[in-house]
């Protein structure tokens, strides 16, 4: 919209807001669009109404600007009046605000620190001792009839395809590995292209990223939460040397405590991308230990039960849920 009359559409519609850049200027922008005018800007600016769909827990890129309060200070220099519309009635997750509150607390992205999650007969929590049990948990589920993805923290490197179109196995937590989503948006060696990755059948063999699973919802997800965020004594401590997003290298551009807020923002949203049900493991003992006592599964005899269920039960709990909802 760089180029767009003011007003020239009656209504503009920008989902995903909170991913609003500082410019739309790129490397491919011509020389008379590159004022240094702020995206944000020139999207109020195009139409007499604009309206801006975001969540701030979802931001998880250096750069991403799309919040309440940028809005309405741009709204506000140009004499325009925001309405705001909180959407807290939702789908995702099987329509379980409990579980909703229990991810931000958890994550402290909410005060009051983490809580014990109690249960909730729509949406099913399970904390696993390996990614191997829990791709065995989901392949259940896929053989029943349901979708499920595995998705990680970007904490392994990430190998471009070999010639012969073999996906490298870059995700490796013990003696289990496997290879990373493709990046780019065709096919390779039978793996799909990566808008593909969530919904396609064959997306089920790859580990998803937050950057391929952000927006897309399905039945079962299992979460690598990797060495990037580990639990000690007094709560969560980012470790940045564990990850390796690329965008979290520039120390002067981006610090700790940005990193800190994106990271967890990518394990909010990775924890909330199934609608029925997640499996969680992370590759630290104790942090995994900590999860495990949080969601009351510590004993042997729980974890005997057969997974997907809910502490102080023994039977599945069958959730619901279609579509997906915001704030």
């Amino acid at each position: 919209f760089m180029a767009a009359e003011p007003n020239s559409l009656e209504v503009l519609i920008l989902d995903e807001a909170h991913r609003i850049r500082e410019t739309s200027v790129n490397r491919w922008t011509k020389a008379e669009y590159r004022s240094g005018r702020p995206q944000i800007d020139e999207l109020i600016a195009a139409a007499r109404v604009p309206v801006f769909l975001l969540d701030e827990f979802q931001v998880v890129r250096p750069g991403e600007q799309g919040t309440v309060d940028g809005i309405e200070k741009h709204a506000r220099a140009r004499g325009i009046r925001v309405e705001k519309i909180n959407l807290d009635a939702q789908f995702r997750c099987g329509g379980s605000e409990e579980y909703l509150l229990w991810v931000k607390r958890l994550l402290g992205l909410t005060p009051g620190g983490p809580i014990q999650w109690i249960g909730d007969p729509h949406f099913e929590v399970q904390v696993v001792d390996s990614p191997a049990e829990m791709e065995a948990s989901l392949e259940k589920r896929i053989t029943d009839g349901y979708s499920g993805r595995i998705a990680a923290g970007y904490c392994w490197p990430w190998s471009e395809p070999a010639s012969d179109g073999t996906l490298v196995s870059d995700v490796q937590v013990g003696g289990w590995s496997r290879p990373w989503n493709l990046k780019g948006d065709r096919s390779v060696g039978g793996a799909p292209a990566a808008a593909l990755w969530a919904t396609d059948p064959a997306g089920f063999d790859q580990v998803g990223c937050v950057y391929t699973a952000q927006g897309f919802e399905y039945d079962y997800a299992g979460v690598i939460i990797g060495p990037d965020l580990v639990w000690r004594e007094d709560g969560w401590e980012m470790v940045r040397s564990a990850n390796k997003d690329p965008d979290f290298r520039n120390r002067i551009k981006v610090d700790d405590s940005q990193v800190d807020r994106l990271i967890r923002n990518v394990y909010k949203g990775l924890l909330t991308r199934g609608m029925r049900g997640v499996a969680i493991h992370s590759v630290d003992q104790q942090t995994n230990d900590r999860l495990r006592a949080l969601t009351g599964k510590t004993s042997t005899a729980d974890r005997a039960l057969g997974g997907w269920t809910l502490s102080g039960t023994s039977e599945p709990l069958g959730g619901a849920g279609d579509g997906a909802g915001g704030q």
